[in-house]
């Protein structure tokens, strides 16, 4: 089977996406965990926060909620249908290091949970500090000649 005849082999048993229907539930529950966080936002700013703190403490909900559902076993399922809708937003991140933690819980907590928990989010966490870095070195750049 040469090249051709394998991409045409592939066209006629690759299964369509539903591109529409896979967009439109990232869209409504991305939106609905951001709706969850704006609302425990004005929760906890009714308790007298300032909005620093009452931000802080909706990440560590979030994140809190996230880590639960994923030891439950109910956020893959959410994930499921929402796609990025759940993986954009800090929810995403959360999952990806508590899953770690747990799938690699029967090597330990040091060589397992410790070790393996930022596999994932290890890099994230370096692109995320070098594009700061980038960015905070061009906003200056720019500052400094504008």
């Amino acid at each position: 089977m040469n090249k051709k005849e394998y991409s045409e082999y592939v066209k006629r048993k690759a299964r369509k996406s539903p591109i529409t229907k896979n967009c439109s539930f990232a869209f409504l529950i991305g939106g609905l965990i951001c709706t969850l966080a704006h609302g425990l936002k004005n929760i906890y700013l009714s308790f007298d926060l300032d909005e620093r703190s009452a931000s802080s403490l909706v990440s560590v909900t979030l994140i809190l909620i996230t880590a639960v559902l994923t030891g439950i076993g109910v956020f893959d399922n959410i994930a499921k249908v929402a796609g990025a809708g759940t993986i954009v937003p800090i929810t995403g991140f959360a999952n990806a290091v508590s899953s770690a933690a747990i799938d690699n819980k029967s090597e330990g907590y040091v060589l397992g949970v410790g070790a393996k928990m930022f596999v994932i989010a290890g890099p994230v966490i370096v692109f995320g500090l070098l594009s700061g870095a980038i960015y905070g070195v061009i906003y200056y750049i720019v500052g400094v000649f504008l």
